[in-house]
């Protein structure tokens, strides 16, 4: 007599994808370290409960000293989640797990159309070329955004109608867009869009960040708290100008 399994539960595995933040390490790493200490006690909280992907393809250190940050990093309570660039020799057990194939953004693919192409292109073939672009993904938040609050997404600009209170914080990989006062943080270009912008009606701001460069509170201008301004970056620096 044979056995039917007709009581086993299946095990359901998928696959979902979570937006987590890349710390590139840069050598001294004592230096980089004060620099992360810096960061974290000017603006409270931002590495609480955060997925962290540690990036070391740039980075020469052996096993030893790859132990010696992720010691550290864990007593700063940065969460490392995924070990991303590191060459096998680097890993033992216990480390978190190598991750490969992490995509900055969404494709989106424009076709590229020669000037003289575009001259010579019957209405109908113009018409094609407008159907295949697409725009931006966007995000509107129609209600203020709370203290404890994060709003993350990494598709496209996040515009919020209301204001960001201190202790919340919005992450678009696109620009941000803010008509009422920011006091929390705000994150743009997050997944590598180093043309992202802030903009918002009242800057009184504890972080901002474009492409992973940031400026705390204490950095900005003092002619610029209050005011109606908008961010972008050039070079390693964020740039600030009112918005008349």
């Amino acid at each position: 007599m044979s056995n039917v399994l007709t009581d086993a539960r299946s095990i359901r595995i998928k696959g979902r994808s979570f937006l987590a933040l890349m710390l590139s390490p840069e050598l001294p790493l004592d230096e980089w370290l004060a620099r992360l200490d810096d960061l974290a006690s000017r603006s409270a909280g931002f590495f609480l409960e955060r997925p962290i992907i540690l990036d070391v393809a740039d980075l020469d250190i052996d096993r030893h000293q790859l132990k010696a940050l992720l010691y550290e990093l864990a007593g700063r309570n940065v969460r490392v989640m995924g070990i991303e660039g590191g060459r096998p020799s680097l890993f033992e057990p216990g480390m978190p797990p190598a991750m490969r194939g992490g995509r900055p953004a969404p494709d989106i693919e424009v076709p590229a159309v020669e000037p003289a192409t575009v001259e010579a292109a019957k209405p109908a073939d113009v018409r094609q070329e407008v159907q295949i672009a697409r725009a931006p993904a966007s995000m509107i938040v129609r209600d203020p955004v709370r203290s404890g609050q994060s709003v993350i997404f990494p598709e496209g600009d996040v515009t919020v109608i209301g204001s960001v209170a201190s202790g919340a914080e919005i992450i678009a990989g696109g620009s941000v867009h803010i008509y009422g006062t920011l006091r929390g943080r705000a994150l743009a270009g997050s997944v590598g869009n180093t043309g992202a912008r802030i903009f918002c009606r009242r800057l009184e701001a504890e972080l901002l960040a474009i492409d992973g460069v940031y400026k705390t509170a204490e950095d900005m201008a003092p002619d610029l708290r209050g005011q109606a301004v908008q961010l972008w970056l050039e070079g390693d620096s964020i740039k600030a100008e009112r918005l008349n």
